[in-house]
C-alpha cells in the first residue's frame, strides 16, 4: 500500500473509508431476506462514524436515498455477502480440520472473533493500524460486544517488520494457523504483496491454511462503465487506491511454488453456489475477483 495512503488513514477517507463501506455491506446483507451472513455488529461502526456519504444498514433505507443508492448498495451487499460467507466457511473448515490459531491481516472492522462459533481458548490475532483497532475496540466495547475466543489486537504497521510484534502478542509459529487476507492484495504493490506472503510462509507450521482474494485485470475494471459507478458514488479515485498491476505474478502461483496445495474460484462462481443472483455492477467486479485457498503440507 502506498505510504501516503497509510499515513493519512482515518475512518472516513481513502482506504479507511473502505472499512466502513465493507461494514455497511455486511450490515445490509445481514438484513436481507436471502442473507448469506449474520453480522449484527457491523451496524454499530456506521453509527459511530461520521461518514461522508450515507451508509445504510438495509436496502429499504438505500432505496429511499434514490435509485443510484439502491444500485450501489445492492452491489455492495451482493459482493460482500458472497465474500464474507466464503471466507467464513473457509475459516471454520480450517479450524475444524486442525488450525489452532488464526491471523487476520489488515483486519479493518472484521468481527469474526465476536460472531463465529469459536472455542474460548482459540488464539485469534488481528493485525492493523493502531487507529483502526482503537476505533473498533471503542465501538465494540461501547456496545457490550465480547469476543468468543482469545482475541488479541496487534496494533502495528504492515510496512514494518511486523512478525516479531505478532509473536510477542502470543502467536505461536509452531501451531497450524489459518491466515485470512481479505480485501487487501489489490491495495498492495507487487513488492509489498511478495513481502507479505513471504512472512506468512515463514510463520506457517505444517497444516496451516491461507485464504485470500485477488482482483485480476484492474485496468479493465476501472474502465468498465458499470463498475465506474461505484467509485463515483463514494467520491474516490479508483487508480489511487487499487495498486495491483495486471502483469505481476498471480498470488496462487507464488503460493503453489512453496509446495502448498492451492485452489481458486471466482466470486461469481461462489455466488452461483450460494444462489445469489448478481446485478450488472457485481458481475463486472466479481467475474474478476478470485478467491484463493491454500494449505501447507
Amino acid at each position: 500500500m502506498a505510504a501516503e495512503q497509510l499515513e493519512a488513514w482515518d475512518i472516513v477517507s481513502g482506504v479507511g473509508l473502505t472499512a466502513l463501506i465493507v461494514a455497511a455491506g455486511r450490515a445490509i446483507d445481514s438484513n436481507r431476506a436471502d442473507a448469506l451472513i449474520d453480522d449484527p455488529l457491523a451496524a454499530h461502526f456506521l453509527e459511530a462514524a461520521d461518514a461522508p456519504v450515507p451508509m445504510p444498514t438495509d436496502l429499504g433505507t438505500a432505496e429511499r436515498d434514490g435509485a443510484e443508492s439502491l444500485a450501489i448498495w445492492t452491489h455492495m451487499s451482493n459482493h460482500l455477502g458472497v465474500r464474507t460467507r466464503f471466507f467464513d466457511d473457509c475459516f471454520l473448515r480450517a479450524r475444524a480440520e486442525g488450525a489452532e490459531q488464526a491471523v487476520v491481516v489488515a483486519s479493518g472492522l472484521d468481527t469474526r472473533a465476536f460472531r463465529l462459533d469459536l472455542p474460548a481458548g482459540f488464539g485469534f490475532f488481528e493485525i492493523d493500524q493502531p487507529k483502526v483497532l482503537a476505533f473498533k475496540e471503542e465501538v465494540l466495547r461501547g456496545n457490550g460486544a465480547a469476543p468468543r475466543c482469545d482475541w488479541r489486537a496487534v496494533a502495528t504497521d504492515l510496512r514494518t517488520s511486523w512478525s516479531g510484534e505478532l509473536v510477542r502478542s502470543g502467536f505461536d509459529p509452531a501451531k497450524p494457523t489459518v491466515w485470512v487476507v481479505e480485501g487487501l492484495l489489490m491495495y498492495l504493490t507487487e513488492d509489498a504483496e511478495k513481502q507479505l506472503l513471504d512472512v506468512i510462509r515463514e510463520l506457517s507450521a505444517p497444516g496451516s491454511r491461507l485464504v485470500c482474494e485477488h482482483l485480476r485485470d484492474i485496468p479493465s475494471l476501472a474502465r468498465d462503465p458499470e463498475f465506474a459507478r461505484v467509485p463515483a458514488y463514494f467520491h474516490v479515485e479508483l487508480p489511487e487506491l487499487l495498486l495491483g498491476e495486471s502483469e505481476r505474478p498471480r498470488p496462487e502461483d507464488r503460493i503453489a511454488a512453496w509446495g502448498w496445495e492451492v485452489s481458486t474460484r471466482t466470486s461469481a462462481e461462489m455466488a452461483g453456489r450460494y444462489r445469489r443472483k448478481f446485478d450488472p455492477i457485481s458481475q463486472a467486479l466479481c467475474s474478476r475477483t478470485h478467491f484463493i485457498t491454500a494449505r501447507s503440507s
